[in-house]
């Protein structure tokens, strides 16, 4: 499909994607690495393998869960580097999707709850964080969660239900 694309038609194409998915994809790189620079740069890196990766793109899945996979692939592959291993990152930022209120007071409580939740997903094990990021904050199914990590549905069940009650105790103690 997308291999009998012209050289300009395939890069007038990653723009339309990176339009339509950079902020998620970043997002989602933030929720692997906890670093705003460090996602940002991974985010870039993932639309170069994503631009050079077309010919591989069947048709068989959507556009994107096929970005999704190259995205969380790529960011586990960081982590796993020797990189991420041997040197310290200091900056850590937390980002959060606020909500209009009508007070002061609710946004400055939404602000804290926010915080609280975002701080405690994100201190939990890479994988509970990462079916929790893409159920909730990407709102993919299991079944897509499943294709785009490449594990069992069940897995995906499991691991929600276990990240569920992990946060509950986080969140009550």
């Amino acid at each position: 499909m997308i291999e009998a694309f012209e050289m300009e038609d395939k890069e007038v194409l990653i723009h339309e994607i990176m339009d339509a998915y950079g902020q998620e994809i970043l997002q989602l790189a933030f929720s692997y690495v906890k670093n705003k620079a460090v996602a940002e740069d991974l985010t870039q890196d993932i639309f170069v393998k994503c631009y050079q990766s077309f010919h591989t793109y069947s048709g068989k899945s959507k556009l994107r869960t096929w970005l999704w996979r190259i995205a969380i692939n790529h960011c586990k592959d960081y982590l796993k580097s020797w990189y991420t291993k041997n040197v310290v990152i200091t900056e850590t930022e937390l980002s959060y999707r606020g909500t209009k209120k009508e007070t002061v007071e609710q946004d400055v409580i939404q602000k804290d709850e926010d915080d609280r939740l975002a701080s405690t997903v994100m201190s939990l094990p890479l994988n509970y964080r990462e079916v929790i990021y893409l159920f909730y904050f990407e709102e993919m199914t299991i079944k897509e969660i499943s294709d785009v990590i490449s594990v069992n549905e069940n897995t995906v069940k499991t691991r929600l239900r276990r990240a569920k009650e992990l946060l509950k105790v986080q969140l009550e103690g």
